[in-house]
């Protein structure tokens, strides 16, 4: 199985190999006043197509088409594992090692050069359609415990659900990986006869609990469940390392509705990271003709999903009533119209680009991009796409421990590239 590993020695070599240069570009116009160093900005949005509800309006300034801003930032990107499947979810491990899911069902190692074999022990998953093994993470102390998490479509006779599973890794030398002690933790209810929205991201906490990300199901009697407190559907879901529902929840103690919801009124969240200097979880969700959505979820506050949205529907439509805001509804810090179709999302939190320090990397299957956001505090006050001359849908991003940043390219045969200083 074919694989490049970078080194500096090698940056020669490896370019020739089927690596692409890039070269962000440099503008002379001073940054806004209120933007913080990552880059001049031109004033103006990214370049892209007009909005699908171009009557709508922001609820407030800077919600969306911030203004392009151009980093003065020399990188390469070069493949950095090759000859996998539909590459979904990306997770490093304390040793360096690089858990990689498969849409189709499998989970793979990356360590010492290699990719594995498929790793026993993964349960049955549904890959029809938006379905398959998708996010993965590690146990903040997996160097004593060795714990993985998972999530998958997990089929349920005719129907099937959202659900989160975890096993031990045993990895040793000369011997196939493999989990031990698989369990299903927690599962996604109702169940319903659907192959889209399944959400799919599991993010830990700092203080050791998890966060899953779910979909709605998209079909009409999935979508309205996203206001109900009964069933999972359109949630973020709050859970202990356990799968027990987290101390605090908002509604542990309300009756009728499940315990371990964050917040609702979501629907279809595929990126989802901890921002380091808040600690606070912030995610993004797919709109439909518009009304990709990045938000900041809170215990116990609803999103609006599909009360209230931006953009139309697939068929032109309004979504419901066409209404944007309503009282006791959450607003997303940002949105695009027309989308990106984001997927993964991370931090940058390093030092090997300080430029992009602080910065939130967004993967883009709708615009085949890296998309960069600069931050305010909250508020988004740029935005630059990057990795476009790839021409490629990124299914996941994720900051490497030696700084770089991976990239997961949603194809098949897939591969994952890395992105580091030129």
């Amino acid at each position: 199985m074919k694989r490049l590993m970078i080194t500096a020695a090698l940056a020669a070599l490896l370019a020739a190999c089927g690596g692409s240069d890039g070269q962000a570009r440099q503008q002379q116009a001073a940054a806004p006043a209120a933007a913080p160093a990552g880059g001049a900005s031109t004033g103006k949005p990214v370049d892209q197509p007009p909005p699908n509800a171009p009557s709508q309006r922001p609820a407030f300034a800077g919600q969306t088409r911030a203004p392009e801003v151009r980093s003065d930032v020399a990188y390469q990107v070069q493949d950095y594992v090759t000859g996998i499947g539909k590459p979904w979810g990306l997770a490093f491990l304390p040793n360096g090692g690089l858990l990689i899911t498969e849409k189709d069902g499998k989970l793979r190692l990356f360590e010492n050069g290699k990719v594995s074999a498929a790793i026993a022990g993964v349960p049955k998953v549904d890959a029809r359609g938006q379905g398959g093994l998708l996010g993965v993470a590690v146990h903040p102390d997996y160097a004593r415990n060795g714990l993985v998490y998972f999530v998958f479509s997990e089929p349920d006779g005719d129907a099937n659900h959202t659900a989160l599973a975890r096993g031990r890794l045993v990895s040793s030398t000369g011997a196939a990986p493999r989990l031990e002690n698989v369990q299903v933790i927690w599962r996604q209810t109702p169940s319903l006869k659907s192959t889209l929205h399944y959400g799919g991201r599991v993010v830990f906490a700092p203080d050791g609990t998890l966060f899953v990300t779910t979909g709605e199901r998209s079909i009409t009697e999935g979508r309205m469940q996203a206001q109900r407190l009964d069933g999972t559907l359109g949630k973020v879901i709050h859970l202990t390392a356990d799968g027990a529902p987290a101390p605090g929840n908002p509604f542990l103690n309300r009756a009728g509705a499940k315990p371990e919801i964050w917040s609702y009124g979501h629907r279809n969240i595929q990126g989802a990271a901890i921002n380091p200097a808040t600690r606070q979880l912030w995610t993004i969700e797919h709109g439909a003709r518009g009304g990709d959505e990045l938000n900041i979820p809170k215990a116990g506050h609803d999103y609006g999903w599909p009360t209230i949205a931006y953009g139309i529907e697939y068929s032109g439509a309004p979504i419901l009533q066409g209404i944007t805001q309503k009282e006791g509804m959450e607003q997303p810090i940002y949105y695009w119209d027309p989308v990106i179709a984001p997927s993964g999302m991370a931090f940058y939190d390093a030092n090997l680009f300080p430029a992009w320090k602080g910065s939130v990397f967004v993967g883009s299957m709708g615009q085949q991009a890296l998309v960069r956001l600069v931050l305010d505090s909250d508020k988004v006050v740029g935005e630059e796409r990057l990795l476009t001359d790839l021409g490629e849908r990124i299914r996941d991003v994720i900051v490497g421990p030696d700084g770089a940043i991976y990239a997961a390219i949603d194809s098949d045969p897939g591969r994952i590239v890395r992105v580091a200083p030129r």
